[in-house]
C-alpha cells in the first residue's frame, strides 16, 4: 500500500509539471503571436521632387519657376525672397570675412532681349538689379524697353555686328558689316540711339569679325561718345579691339568676364555664376552675360536673391564702366 501512495504522489507531481509547462507554452505562444501578427505602424515618407516648367517665347499664361515666381500679362511677377542658395554654387563657407559683408560687385547683362514680354516679366520678377540688352528690330523691342523703364531696369542697345561665320550665320538686317563705310555705320548707330532714348550704353551682339577691325570699331565708338553712351565689349572674339579702342577714345567702357549659359543646363549655369561670384570677390567686380533661355531664367530666379549673403552686390552694368 505504501508503494501505491508513492506512485500516486509521483503522478500528481508529473501532472502539475505538465500543466505548468502547458501554461508557460500558451503564454509564450500568445506573446510571440502578438509580435508576429499584430499590425506595425510604419512611418510615412514623402518623396520630394523639384518641379520645373518650360517657358515659351510669347506666351501670356502664368508660368512657375523655382522661387515661386508667377506672371500676369499686366504686371511683373511678385517676389518672394529666397532663404537658400543652391548647393552646386557658392556656399557661405566660401565667403571670406563675416556673412553679409560685401566684398565685390557683379553686373549681369541679359542679351537678346526684345522678342518676348514674358521673358521681361519673369526677369523683372526676380527683383534684383539686371541690365537688359535689347536687339533693335525684334518683335517687341520697344515694349520691352518701356516695361524695363517702368520697373527701374537698366537698358542698353545690343548692336548686331558681323560674325566670322557670316553669311552662313544669320545677321539681323540692321546689323553692322565690315564692308560698310563710316557714313553708313554712323547712320545705323545713330538710328539705334534714336529708337532707344532710354538706353544708357551698348554692347555687341555676335561681332566676332567686326570687333577685330579697329577702324570700324572706332567709327561706332565715336558715335557712342557723341551720345554719351558707354560700351561693354562682349568679347565674342579673343582678338576684339573694342575695349582698347574705347579706352583710347575716352569712351566709358568695360569687358565681359563670364558667359553664364553657353550650355543651357541648370548645373552648368550655376557653376558659371559661381565663377563670376568668385571673380567679383577677388577683383572687386565682374560682368557676366547670359540670355533669356528658360534654364537661365530658372537658375537666376533661384540663385540671385541670395547673392548678397555671399558677399556680392548685384549692380547695373553702368556702375562698372570707366
Amino acid at each position: 500500500m505504501a508503494f501505491s501512495a508513492n506512485n500516486k504522489s509521483r503522478k500528481q507531481t508529473s501532472g502539475a509539471r505538465i500543466a505548468a509547462f502547458v501554461i508557460l507554452f500558451l503564454v509564450v505562444s500568445l506573446v510571440a503571436g502578438y509580435f508576429l501578427f499584430s499590425p506595425v505602424r510604419k512611418e510615412e515618407t514623402t518623396s520630394i521632387k523639384p518641379e520645373y516648367s518650360r517657358i515659351k517665347q510669347g506666351i501670356t499664361s502664368s508660368s512657375t519657376l523655382p522661387g515661386k515666381i508667377k506672371t500676369s500679362p499686366d504686371a511683373p511677377p511678385p517676389y518672394k525672397a529666397q532663404n537658400d542658395y543652391p548647393s552646386d554654387t557658392v556656399s557661405e563657407t566660401e565667403v571670406s570675412g563675416s556673412v553679409g559683408r560685401l566684398s565685390g560687385r557683379l553686373a549681369i547683362i541679359i542679351d537678346d532681349m526684345g522678342s518676348s514680354m514674358e521673358e521681361a516679366r519673369l526677369l523683372a520678377g526676380i527683383k534684383v538689379p539686371l541690365t537688359f540688352a535689347i536687339i533693335p528690330g525684334l518683335r517687341v523691342d520697344k515694349e520691352v524697353a518701356t516695361y524695363a523703364a517702368g520697373n527701374n531696369i537698366e537698358t542698353i542697345i545690343h548692336i548686331p555686328m558681323q560674325s566670322k561665320e557670316w553669311p552662313k550665320r544669320r545677321l539681323e538686317a540692321n546689323g553692322l558689316l565690315v564692308s560698310m563705310d563710316a557714313d553708313e555705320l554712323q547712320e545705323r548707330v545713330s538710328r539705334f540711339v534714336q529708337e532707344f532714348p532710354g538706353a544708357v550704353g551698348c554692347n555687341n551682339h555676335t561681332g566676332s569679325e567686326f570687333t577685330e577691325h579697329e577702324e570700324k570699331m572706332k567709327n561706332v565708338l565715336l558715335d557712342l561718345k557723341k551720345n554719351n553712351l558707354f560700351f561693354v565689349d562682349s568679347l565674342t572674339s579673343p582678338d576684339s579691339v573694342g575695349f582698347r579702342v574705347a579706352q583710347q577714345l575716352g569712351v566709358k567702357s568695360a569687358r565681359r568676364n563670364v558667359f553664364l549659359d553657353n550650355e543651357q543646363e541648370r548645373g552648368y549655369i550655376l557653376g558659371q555664376l559661381n565663377q563670376a561670384v568668385r571673380m567679383a570677390r577677388k577683383n572687386g567686380s565682374a560682368i557676366a552675360i547670359c540670355h533669356p533661355h528658360p534654364a537661365t531664367i530658372a537658375a537666376l530666379a533661384a540663385a540671385l536673391p541670395a547673392l548678397t549673403r555671399q558677399g556680392v552686390k548685384l549692380v547695373p552694368v553702368s556702375q562698372l564702366v570707366k
